[in-house]
């Protein structure tokens, strides 16, 4: 059971930010508004927030999920693989440290961003990506072998538009994954219940899980009704502003 988020609004120059998106710059005031609304659904899900300032010094840094992979027992500090970003993780530091912990961090020549990271049960999915290189998931796999955790590697450095792994996928539990369709036959994933997400929605394909709700971006109709066939309970939320930023709902926030 997920108790808590660390969220951190966009800054005001939210839009000078790292994107490949190609769908033109942020409306900050309204990235504001739905980052709120993003806040109130984790609220919903029953999670305290611990709310840290804007860092105009980082715009990508409303994206906190980059800069942690956290367990039930400790927290990965992680090394992002954009240079811009790599300072973001010095003031999440301090955040963790007041929660009983282990704290580890990832060392160079290793990279790793949260993203890349998909908690699966007891079994964790590492993308290998732009972002984070194989010595950054040896790691990686390395501490979490060390609290009894299973891990595995996916290369998605040749699927087109993949930024990070959980751009593409999400894990619902009961052995479930949401999964775009350039990630389905992949063998790394055939011990798992596909959702399988249509060509042309592969952006709600980063859906979360956290409790009894599932957050899912609002205006994918097609994913929306396969989630209440399988009798998920969802909150709906505009994200087009973080979007185009190359965000998703996975990354606005570190559950834990």
């Amino acid at each position: 059971m997920l108790k808590r988020a660390i969220v951190r609004p966009p800054s005001e120059n939210f839009g000078e930010g790292l994107t490949t998106a190609q769908l033109g710059l942020p409306d900050y005031s309204r990235a504001v508004v739905q980052h709120d609304a993003y806040c109130a659904a984790l609220e919903k899900c029953g999670l305290e927030l611990v709310r840290l300032e804007a860092d105009p010094r980082f715009p990508d840094s409303t994206f906190v999920e980059d800069t942690a992979v956290i367990t039930e027992k400790s927290a990965i500090l992680t090394r992002p693989g954009a240079p811009s970003r790599t300072d973001e993780v010095e003031s999440i530091k301090p955040v963790l440290a007041l929660y009983p912990m282990d704290i580890h961090e990832i060392q160079p020549p290793g990279t790793l961003d949260g993203g890349d990271v998909c908690e699966a049960g007891n079994h964790f999915l590492i993308g290998i990506s732009a972002r984070t290189n194989e010595a950054g998931g040896d790691q990686l796999a390395k501490v979490l072998s060390s609290y009894g955790y299973t891990s595995s590697v996916v290369d998605i450095r040749g699927v087109d538009s993949l930024l990070h792994l959980k751009s593409g996928l999400a894990y619902l539990g009961d052995d479930r994954l949401v999964v775009i369709e350039a990630l389905a036959n992949r063998p790394e994933f055939s011990d798992y219940n596909l959702v399988r997400v249509m060509s042309g929605e592969e952006y709600s394909a980063n859906c979360v899980r956290i409790n009894d709700l599932v957050l899912l971006a609002k205006g994918y109709s097609t994913l929306k009704r396969r989630l209440r066939e399988l009798r998920y309970e969802m909150v709906e939320l505009d994200m087009t502003e973080f979007q185009r930023m190359d965000g998703g709902l996975s990354c606005l926030s570190l559950r834990f």
